[in-house]
């Protein structure tokens, strides 16, 4: 496998693939065992404005190459993911230490975003609107925006990134791409050599592998893209907004959440636990959607927390390349030593631990806790890794109350007997997404994505993927003569 990231492990810029000229290098390692994958060379702001300006050069004849011609390179795409799926797979095992059935979850949706991104480049269409005026006819265009700069997280990093990329592309845009620098093959070069394969012209698609440190914000304010469609933090989120702010570029930003997985009294318990365990435990937790607290009602939480202590103390933590393991490796040693600290701290303030993993280099084993203390932060910010919190709760209002307060509403899931009952449940949560009977991990193609509050700005997927990579032009014709004050 080192072969197959050492190949890949350049900056591929107006369709060559060529070192970076910085000084230094990006070591790109397999999180479990610490194998060194590749050595890449970073990018400057140099090369930024060279992949942006080779972006720019390119996307006009893309755009109009027409629809068919870019459905054609991405149903090459989509053909060529499925014939490389054991790679890809193989890929995502090393470079972001994700399981098997991670893996298998990643490249399913993948998929399903390529169809997608088949069907948009037929559906920016144009429209005729009346007019009030005798004779004029209003013509609105929807046109791409040109340029959008995409920047993935390390977590879904091929998902992620073709996410946006895909439907840009798709809609007669050019992209320039930074992956995460944890995972700059399977989110960055490896969708570039793809793209390639497919017949993508030259500049059209860039890939940029560098570091905040080098080229600190020349990737949001260099003047070319007209959006940025950032996935990530919620602190690196509010800077992307603020830059792009001050530059009237479109921010689309995917942040991170704290959803809630409630348990309500006549909930199935043990479906309840099923869905809990995998909404939170899923690629160890690092899922921006994962149940970071389960609410449990207080008269059925005694067995509810049998079950699914029971159920996670189970689950095989170890070597990501075994098909039985279910928690792999963090992705890196901060990450790990941070989940760590999650753990002492709720302990140290008093939470109670009923299963406390233990931490070997990046391979941080599943805790859950309860009794957290009702003021500490803990339930109220982001744990990106394999920790539960127990929360029992007494009737529904105060189970709306808790999942509401937090900074944060992208996803969550109520379980109840009663559809309608959850679907009420819901609808008073602040939140972009919410899901009756099921887990709070989802995402489908046609559907609108994304969160309320600090979880992020715009929507993607469907529709909604129209408005974040496109534009309205107002063109009016007057067939007659208009007639003027003076």
């Amino acid at each position: 496998m080192s072969s197959y990231f050492t190949d890949l492990a350049q900056q591929y810029i107006d369709g060559e693939w060529r070192p970076g000229s910085g000084s230094w290098d990006i070591i790109d390692f397999n999180p479990y065992d610490g194998e060194k994958l590749a050595a890449i060379t970073i990018a400057t702001a140099g090369e930024i404005d060279q992949a942006y300006r080779a972006a720019a050069r390119a996307q006009r004849d893309w755009a109009g190459a027409g629809p068919h011609a870019r459905r054609a390179v991405l149903e090459k795409v989509l053909r060529l993911v499925e014939e490389r799926e054991l790679e890809l797979t193989e890929a995502i095992i090393a470079e972001l230490g994700g399981t098997r059935v991670k893996a298998g979850f990643e490249l399913h949706l993948a998929k399903e975003f390529l169809r997608e991104a088949v069907s948009l480049t037929t559906r920016a269409e144009h429209r005729l609107i009346p007019s009030p005026d005798p004779g004029k006819e209003n013509r609105l265009y929807r046109v791409p925006v040109g340029v959008v700069g995409v920047i993935s997280p390390f977590n879904f990093p091929f998902l992620l990134s073709l996410k946006s990329v895909a439907p840009a592309l798709a809609l007669g845009n050019a992209v320039v791409l930074k992956p995460h620098q944890d995972t700059p093959v399977v989110g960055g070069t490896v969708i570039a050599r793809l793209f390639e394969d497919a017949g993508l012209p030259a500049g059209v698609l860039n890939v940029v592998v560098t570091d905040i440190a080098e080229i600190n914000d020349a990737f949001l304010e260099h003047p070319v893209p007209k959006v940025i469609s950032f996935t990530g933090s919620d602190r690196v989120g509010r800077h992307v907004a603020t830059v792009c702010a001050q530059h009237f570029k479109r921010a689309i930003l995917e942040l991170g959440g704290n959803s809630a997985l409630v348990v309500l009294d006549d909930a199935d318990l043990d479906y309840a636990v099923d869905a809990a365990v995998f909404s939170r435990y899923v690629h160890q937790g690092q899922v921006c959607m994962a149940a970071n607290r389960i609410l449990v009602d207080r008269s059925v939480a005694a067995a509810f927390t049998e079950k699914f202590v029971a159920k996670v103390r189970g689950l095989k933590a170890g070597d990501p390349g075994d098909p039985e393991t279910v928690i792999g490796p963090l992705i890196n040693s901060s990450q790990s030593e941070a989940i760590t600290s999650v753990v002492d701290q709720a302990v140290a303030e008093g939470a109670t631990a009923l299963l406390r993993g233990s931490t070997r280099g990046n391979l941080v084993e599943p805790s859950v806790l309860t009794d957290v203390p009702a003021d500490s932060g803990l339930l109220r910010q982001e744990i990106f890794g394999p920790v539960a919190l127990l929360v029992p709760f007494e009737g529904e209002e105060e189970a709306v109350r808790l999942v509401n307060d937090t900074p944060f509403g992208l996803s969550g899931a109520v379980h109840t007997a009663d559809v309608e009952r959850g679907v009420r449940f819901a609808q008073r949560i602040d939140s972009g997404m919410f899901h009756v009977n099921d887990g709070t991990v989802h995402d489908e193609p046609l559907v609108p994505f994304g969160g309320e509050k600090d979880s992020g700005l715009g929507r993607l997927n469907g529709e909604t993927t129209l408005d974040a990579f496109t534009t309205l032009k107002w063109i009016s014709v007057q067939h007659g003569r208009s007639t003027f004050p003076f």
